[in-house]
């Protein structure tokens, strides 16, 4: 009889095992599913918006060309996110060579070394054709040209009117085709196009509540949702 015991015990235990395995797995899915909604919605939250002037502002000390459009392109080094923009850049020159002068600025901090800025997306940008790479330091280009988020370009025209502001990435860290670049080539390339403006994907360049004080680190939460 008290084996009989042990057997009933032992056939109750076995069958809690398979409950409790799928009550786990649906744990285990739930939680992937929630990182999962939450990665996608943080990828897709774009950056504060710009405000860049409608015409070249003239206290900027970043050369203007007279003769074609000049695309401004600022970022923070430390933004991974700013690498796909990078990339979209080197896209776009390959078929935008010489119809457009580009300037990359790349934050640099008050108090940080000469050589802060030159992270490995200072290097990218500036190994490819026609890309000029400069520091801006402490913002102070950034703030005449009404930008805020890492990866934020305007493009002005050789008169100095405002054509196009915006991102490069159709989200935070994507490359591939996106309506940025495709604005920006439609323009070089004299074609019409339905956009002047696209949402912008990267790390916040300035301290919140500082007054416009530089940001020395990438902070995705700073990003508006």
């Amino acid at each position: 009889m008290p084996q009989n015991k042990d057997t009933n015990g032992t056939l109750r235990q076995s069958r809690r095992l398979p409950l409790a395995t799928a009550i786990g797995g649906l744990i285990w899915l739930a939680v992937i599913a929630t990182a999962t909604v939450l990665m996608l919605a943080h990828a897709g939250a774009p950056g504060e918006a710009s405000t860049p002037p409608a015409v070249w502002p003239a206290s900027s000390k970043v050369p203007h060309d007279q003769a074609r459009p000049t695309l401004v392109l600022f970022v923070h080094p430390r933004c991974p996110c700013s690498r796909a923009t990078i990339g979209e850049l080197a896209v776009l020159m390959a078929h935008a060579q010489g119809k457009v002068n580009v300037r990359a600025l790349f934050l640099r901090p008050a108090g940080t070394s000469t050589d802060w800025a030159e992270s490995d997306t200072w290097h990218q940008a500036a190994a490819i054709p026609g890309v000029a790479v400069q520091g801006d330091d402490a913002g102070t280009e950034a703030r005449r040209f009404g930008m805020k988020t890492s990866g934020d370009a305007a493009l002005y025209a050789a008169d100095g009117r405002l054509l196009f502001h915006g991102g490069l990435t159709i989200s935070r860290g994507h490359a591939g085709d996106n309506p940025g670049r495709d604005t920006l080539l439609a323009l070089l390339h004299n074609e019409p196009t339905p956009a002047t403006q696209t949402p912008v994907f990267g790390c916040a360049l300035f301290e919140p509540g500082t007054n416009g004080l530089a940001s020395t680190e990438c902070r995705k939460e700073r990003l508006q949702p």
